[in-house]
């Protein structure tokens, strides 16, 4: 009797983001946990929600 395992895919991505103030390229985790500041500015371009975050800054692209 053979074993088949079950590999799942995640459900979690990264996401490119452009900070809407300075304009910096910054890739986050889509369910973080705490406030992403933007590096160059200090702005916050996310806030987690439980669950996924939310993104307050234009996505450019979602990583695989």
């Amino acid at each position: 009797m053979k074993m088949k395992e079950i590999i799942k895919e995640p459900t979690s991505k990264f996401i490119k983001l452009r900070c809407p103030k300075c304009k910096n390229e910054q890739i986050i985790f889509g369910k973080s946990a705490t406030k992403i500041n933007c590096l160059v500015c200090g702005r916050i371009i996310a806030e987690p929600t439980g669950g996924k975050t939310k993104i307050k800054a234009r996505i450019l692209e979602i990583l695989e």
